[in-house]
């Protein structure tokens, strides 16, 4: 009974001097990434980092990279969408962190990835408030990725034409096709030499293979040229870009 009563009269004493004690409330917070007018990133394309952050203080709360399947095609791109609806299940990809909150923070979320893709990879940031103890479930913090993943290739062929190829995919590794869910007559895939002589931009043409557009030029590039590859998504904002250099 002493012991209470020393631990109380403690208790009201820190209150009355630095006000009531507040305790953390742990608050669970999914995140996911999503590619526009696609599936969620994962790891068919190398998942995507994440780092929270409370936007006031700048103090990091929780990283990670996110991680797991792209989702289900038919719930995500087939079904119509009802209010309410959770588009992930429980193999979606996404990165689950657990805050210790005393308070309502706002939390700024940065995003980068996809990380198996480097060369397409870009920086999404979002900021939300967030409550302790009501958690950011199901399909949770969502933020979008626009964009194409562009990874184009050489070939010399035997009568001394070159061959420019690209794979050109959603964020999320998801494949353009001939009559496709993503339907390669969407997509126009240009190319263009970059040299001392300029040469007009031409076309690659989507070939047998998903995701694969290319075109045949007449005689070999020049070592000190580079070929710069444009992907654009027609029906959205999606465009991708990268270039390549003739091998020495």
């Amino acid at each position: 009974m002493r012991n209470f009563s020393l631990a109380l009269g403690l208790g009201l004493g820190l209150s009355l001097l630095f006000g009531p004690l507040v305790q953390a409330e742990p608050t669970h917070i999914m995140v996911r990434a999503r590619s526009l007018d696609a599936k969620f990133i994962g790891d068919h394309t190398g998942g995507v980092h994440v780092t929270l952050t409370d936007a006031t203080t700048g103090q990091v709360l929780a990283s990670g990279d996110i991680s797991g399947g792209t989702g289900d095609t038919a719930r995500i791109m087939k079904t119509p969408l009802q209010r309410g609806q959770a588009l992930s299940d429980a193999k979606t990809a996404g990165f689950a962190a657990t805050l210790d909150l005393t308070q309502p923070t706002l939390i700024r979320l940065e995003a980068r990835g996809p990380l198996g893709k480097p060369a397409a990879a870009i920086t999404v940031s979002s900021m939300m408030w967030v409550v302790p103890g009501h958690d950011v479930s199901g399909d949770g913090w969502v933020v979008t990725f626009p964009g194409l993943v562009v990874e184009p290739q050489l070939k010399r062929l035997a009568d001394g034409r070159t061959e420019v190829v690209a794979t050109v995919t959603m964020m999320c590794g998801c494949p353009i096709s001939q009559n496709g869910v993503w339907d390669a007559s969407d997509f126009t895939v240009t190319a263009h030499v970059l040299g001392p002589v300029p040469k007009e931009a031409f076309i690659l043409l989507p070939g047998s293979e998903p995701s694969t557009f290319s075109a045949t030029l007449d005689g070999p590039i020049p070592k000190t040229a580079k070929i710069r590859v444009v992907a654009v998504q027609k029906s959205t904002p999606n465009t991708g870009v990268a270039e390549i250099q003739p091998a020495p």
